[in-house]
């Protein structure tokens, strides 16, 4: 894992961190250095420096109550595993339990972030790798994305969260798309489920997958739109990388259009995330206006003719 750094970790939290780490053989008996990763929005990453060795390590620590995300630790570590085992993901070094937390080798990369996700060649190896885990071994759990979204309205009317009232249109629109998507089932693969900027590293060779937290079986156009929408790929990139994927020179019309309204889709889980997270998150971040954006850019995408003629197309 390669990220950007926030400073040494001290204190309580620090002491707990490194009793814990003596339990991982690597590591035990070393003196250790841990330095905040930042990025993400709903866990803590930490890389470990181990006096006399070059190698280091990144710890994972959970967020509050995740679980109510959908979120299984022990799914988290087999698809984590999974994902090393096809050469995508980091390789797992120990999973602490009870407490959840997982421990990996941090990879030397160029973060995404830093990557031009629009050149063709960049495109391509992102598809390969997507490609290699969903035809991957099978992991436990599930990720079924609309039954996840009324879990959690559920979850945050509960917790008092205000829905948006953009929630009811967003949902009329969902419905729509899974009376397409049903006449035409796709058997369930290996999905990331979680495609921002942040989860992918590019090591020189490949491109390499991390942050396996919400995987789960599931369609695997999910993960293709979710990464269409979340690194805004044009209509015309959208075919290269769906091109890239099915290894082919042109996608067929009905698999572009599963990818059109999977964008939908992801918005929408994304946006619902956000609201959820209202009402249990303790980090820093102003989840309202990030679930109005996805709101909103949900709602423009599927007034397109776009959307209109994908949806038919996926009817069939």
């Amino acid at each position: 894992m390669s990220g950007d750094t926030a400073g040494v970790l001290h204190g309580e939290l620090h002491d707990e961190l490194v009793a814990a780490m003596q339990r991982v053989p690597e590591l035990a008996g070393r003196q250790l250095t841990l330095t905040t990763l930042t990025g993400g929005i709903t866990n803590r990453n930490y890389r470990v420096d181990a006096e006399g060795m070059r190698e280091r390590f990144v710890i994972r620590l959970g967020g509050n109550d995740t679980h109510l995300l959908g979120i299984s630790r022990e799914v988290e570590h087999a698809a984590t595993v999974a994902a090393a085992g096809v050469g995508v993901g980091g390789e797992v070094v120990a999973f602490l339990r009870p407490e959840g937390i997982l421990v990996t080798r941090f990879i030397e990369g160029t973060p995404m972030a830093d990557l031009d996700v629009h050149a063709p060649h960049v495109i391509a190896k992102i598809a390969d790798s997507v490609r290699r885990f969903h035809e991957g071994p099978a992991i436990p759990g599930l990720f079924i994305p609309l039954r996840i979204v009324e879990a959690y309205r559920a979850l945050a009317v509960a917790r008092g969260v205000p829905i948006p009232p953009e929630y009811a249109l967003a949902q009329a629109i969902a419905r729509r798309i899974e009376l397409a998507l049903i006449t035409n089932p796709l058997d369930m693969m290996p999905c990331h489920n979680d495609f921002l900027p942040g989860n992918l590293i590019d090591d020189g060779v490949r491109m390499r997958i991390v942050d396996w937290e919400y995987a789960g079986m599931g369609d695997p156009f999910f993960d293709l739109g979710n990464f269409s929408i979340n690194n805004d790929l044009s209509q015309a990139e959208d075919a290269a990388f769906l091109a890239a994927y099915d290894a082919t020179d042109a996608p067929r019309p009905d698999r572009l259009a599963r990818l059109v309204v999977y964008r939908i889709i992801s918005d929408f889980r994304e946006a619902m995330w956000a609201v959820l997270q209202e009402g249990i998150s303790a980090l820093d971040v102003d989840f309202r206006a990030y679930a109005a954006e996805h709101f909103d850019r949900l709602l423009a995408n599927a007034a397109t003719a776009r959307f209109e003629r994908a949806i038919r197309e996926v009817a069939g």
